[in-house]
């Protein structure tokens, strides 16, 4: 599901208070954006209910890009309880994407 500048605050945030969000920061021009991709919802569709992932394309949402400082894509940014978790930069093997998101679950 995409968020945007607008519904940022509601799907991210506010959602963020009832399970992890998981939000990958991505563009259409972005080869290892379109890569990252589907590893990130395998990982999140294996942990059913427990997470969501949300994307966010940086370049239609400018605003939010830069409140988090994205500077390099892909970007993950894990969120929980209202608050920035953890995160990630790049292509990550799976493994790796697993364990970060089971040890924010």
């Amino acid at each position: 599901m995409d968020v945007t500048d607008a519904d940022f605050e509601e799907k991210v945030i506010k959602a963020s208070k009832g399970k992890l969000i998981v939000v990958d920061f991505w563009a259409d021009w972005c080869v290892p954006c379109h890569m990252l991709g589907p590893l990130l919802e395998k990982v999140v569709d294996s942990v059913g209910d427990k997470a969501e992932l949300l994307k966010m394309n940086v370049d239609q949402n400018p605003e939010t890009s830069n409140k988090f400082n994205i500077s390099a894509i892909p970007a993950v940014k894990l969120f929980k309880n209202g608050e920035k978790v953890d995160e990630f930069v790049g292509v990550q093997p799976e493994d790796n994407i697993r364990q970060i998101i089971n040890k924010n679950l």
